[in-house]
């Protein structure tokens, strides 16, 4: 999975670098239009278009009858039963070539999350930095503890710009360290973390052109890395097993609107599944492919 990350960030690097300086929308408008026009040639290559269409044409054929037998209430039945029956069809003949969409677009929408769905930190701004141990840290005895209190004896190392607000505050139950920081110059920093003789960097994105801005640097495993691909994960041999970083959400400005975050929904994302629908409906004729 980690390869497959660095391939794809390199990729949409690559893609959206032109819409950085760009209000987010117009990256997202270009991002939803390809989209769509991959699920159209993915659905036409991969399902049974005359199944579909025939299908859909025995749908409509219920309709009709329905409004034509409107006053026979047992030909009604019949053509429900049918379109319920017809509708079950379609819904199995769309089900394969959902099969070949949806984890390619897992992926698209997991990196397009950390261009769009969080703003960078400014001047002025706190954040909290948290450190997870993994489970069972202690026997490893690469993090040193304090001799009374057993905390572990991590240290940070910041970049000029970034302060360090409050003391270290450990949580053994949670196995996390956590400390408040302040933002003193606008820029992209680089965190460091002295867990005895490594040291491991969180990004701090700043506020300005639109990239890769991720709360959380994970783990190796491959869960963690689908959803955290925007930073390396940590070492496999090491004890810390997350670095996070408080980002707000972004919104997304439109003319005469700004598109929050709604109901733990990134604002991007809605508009990128609108977005991708409505050319999906717009150019299905124009590609000829039965949806």
């Amino acid at each position: 999975m980690s390869l497959v990350n660095q391939i794809l960030r390199g990729v949409f690097d690559l893609l959206l670098f032109p819409f950085r300086t760009m209000p987010a929308i117009i990256g997202i408008l270009v991002v939803s239009l390809l989209t769509a026009i991959g699920m159209l040639v993915a659905f036409k290559a991969t399902s049974n278009q005359e199944a579909l269409a025939e299908v859909k044409r025995k749908i409509h054929a219920g309709l009709f009858e329905i409004r034509l037998f409107n006053d026979d209430f047992r030909a009604i039945v019949r053509a429900q039963l049918d379109i319920l029956r017809h509708n079950l069809s379609y819904l199995r003949l769309s089900l394969v070539p959902m099969i070949f969409i949806l984890p390619p677009l897992v992926l698209v929408v997991a990196q397009l999350q950390f261009h769009y769905g969080y703003q960078g930190l400014q001047p002025g701004d706190d954040s909290i930095l948290e450190l997870r141990l993994t489970e069972g840290w202690e026997e490893t005895e690469q993090v040193p503890r304090a001799p009374e209190s057993g905390k572990p004896l991590v240290e940070l190392e910041l970049p000029p710009g970034v302060r360090q607000a409050t003391p270290s505050v450990w949580i053994p139950d949670d196995r996390t360290l956590s400390w408040r920081l302040e933002i003193e110059e606008a820029g992209d920093h680089v965190i460091g973390i002295r867990v005895g003789d490594r040291r491991l960097d969180k990004a701090a994105p700043g506020r300005g052109p639109i990239e890769r801005r991720s709360p959380v640097r994970p783990a190796r495993s491959f869960l963690d890395q689908l959803i955290y691909p925007a930073e390396p994960p940590l070492p496999e041999e090491s004890p810390v097993e997350e670095i996070r970083l408080t980002l707000e959400p972004a919104a997304v400005w439109l003319p005469g609107w700004t598109v929050p975050e709604m109901m733990g929904v990134p604002a991007w994302m809605i508009l990128f599944f609108a977005l991708s629908v409505v050319f999906a409906f717009a150019l299905r004729k124009p590609m000829g492919v039965e949806i």
